[in-house]
């Protein structure tokens, strides 16, 4: 077939968005932590890109999807038959009528393995070994990502059923926040947990970060259409619609319960709203995004103190919006799933459609979600009991860029003397406390 220009540029824009969002989350959540482990929690994100990038190359994107030849198998897992993506060098272009590129596919479909990786890495800011996590990103990648995305984009059981997942809710944001529990159960809580105060440091980067991922956002919702029609303008609009309302419910909910509307507050409302209305906005209506993202920001507003009453140290809150912001997206499909964006079988409850695809809606979550947890759960145990996951008690308190990196996000020194003059003569620094990052 021959490619389609326009689809292809827009499919190449829409990758380089879906990347851009990999380093506003390092942004997001670098603020977010504590100054002295900034630079590795971006480092993590970062890792994330490099780790991926080639384990997809080499075979993610076959596992992922391709048919394997074992029909059974094909439940659960794609073949071989891209290895090293050669065989998409091939063929020039997709067979589904699109006009894109198979690479262009590919190299799509990359930018959601590589952020959904980099997402499980906030619940364990502050406390894990980079050379563990990298060698985490690929594992896991290998194990838990490319089956899950061949289970529900592939020829996978979940699609063959019939859930529907327009960008990622469950492939990318339930699957991570699941992992992200897991994770944080297997490394265990900080050193001074609700005892010492680990405010985010720099909210400034914090509002970064969220506008990057924000803008990436439209990359990685209306991209999903991979084609240019009115189904990617729907997209794009709910994602924008959900988003908005989904800030504004969760400052309200901060407002009427602590008295305060913050900036923390707006970041992570916003986060939660693009998170809920992946998995639909392709197949609601407009006002059917606004319910999604005011239930989003109003839940989730709450879920991230779930961690306070259950005891688990969540260090960046991807349990309380990602596993509960994808989970409100994906289920609230069941009810508000639309016709003519889907066909008539799959239609929400309040659509006139029966119970069988909010069936699906809520087997999704709890399938991926437990597969992601249980395996997510064993890989970090046999690397914690072989080479080690978590640093040192010293080097966590001293902080884990210093230790890990040999290098400090800030430069909280004194002023050097010989770079200082008055007409006085040389000015000697004064003294400086020292500072408690």
């Amino acid at each position: 077939m021959k490619i389609d220009s326009g689809t292809t540029a827009w499919m190449l824009a829409a990758t380089a968005l879906v990347l851009l969002m990999t380093p506003g989350l390092a942004f997001f959540y670098g603020g977010m932590t504590r100054a002295k482990s900034v630079l590795n929690m971006m480092m993590m994100s970062f890792g994330a890109i490099v780790t991926v990038t080639i384990t997809w190359m080499l075979f993610g994107h076959s596992l992922a999807f391709t048919d394997n030849p074992s029909a059974a198998l094909n439940n659960f897992v794609g073949g071989f038959d891209a290895l090293g993506l050669q065989s998409l060098v091939e063929t020039a272009t997709k067979d589904d009528g699109t006009g894109m590129p198979s690479l262009v596919f590919s190299a799509f479909q990359m930018t959601f393995a590589i952020i959904t990786v980099a997402l499980i890495s906030g619940a364990i800011a502050d406390r894990a070994k980079f050379g563990a996590w990298m060698l985490f990103t690929v594992i896991w990648a290998a194990v838990v990502y490319f089956p899950v995305a061949h289970w529900v984009w592939g020829t996978g059981w979940l699609n063959t059923m019939g859930i529907e997942d327009f960008a990622g809710g469950t492939v990318v944001h339930i699957n991570a926040g699941a992992a992200a529990l897991a994770l944080a159960l297997v490394l265990g809580k900080r050193q001074g947990w609700r005892k010492e105060p680990m405010r985010p440091h720099n909210l400034t980067l914090v509002l970064l970060g969220a506008a990057l991922l924000w803008f990436g956002w439209f990359g990685f919702n209306a991209g999903s259409e991979l084609a240019v029609d009115g189904t990617a303008g729907l997209a794009f609009l709910n994602t924008q619609v959900a988003t908005a309302v989904a800030v504004g419910a969760w400052l309200v909910v901060e407002k009427l319960r602590d008295g305060h509307a913050t900036s923390l507050g707006a970041a992570s409302g916003a986060v939660a709203g693009l998170v809920a209305i992946t998995p639909a906005c392709g197949f609601v209506d407009p006002w059917a995004a606004m319910v999604i993202g005011l239930l989003a920001g109003a839940i989730c507003a709450y879920a991230v103190g779930l961690k306070y009453k259950l005891g688990y140290d969540d260090s960046l809150d991807v349990v309380g919006v990602h596993l509960v912001g994808g989970v409100v997206g994906a289920v609230s499909l069941g009810f508000l799933a639309a016709y003519p964006f889907l066909d008539q079988q799959s239609e929400g409850l309040f659509y006139g459609g029966g119970f069988g695809q909010l069936g699906l809606q809520v087997l999704g979550p709890v399938a991926v979600g437990g597969y992601s947890f249980i395996l997510t759960w064993i890989i970090g145990k046999i690397i914690d009991k072989t080479m080690g996951f978590r640093i040192s008690t010293e080097d966590e308190v001293t902080g884990i860029d210093i230790t890990s990196h040999a290098e400090t996000g800030y430069d909280l020194g004194t002023v050097h003397a010989s770079g200082v003059s008055s007409p006085n003569g040389p000015v000697t620094a004064p003294a400086t406390k020292k500072v408690d990052a």
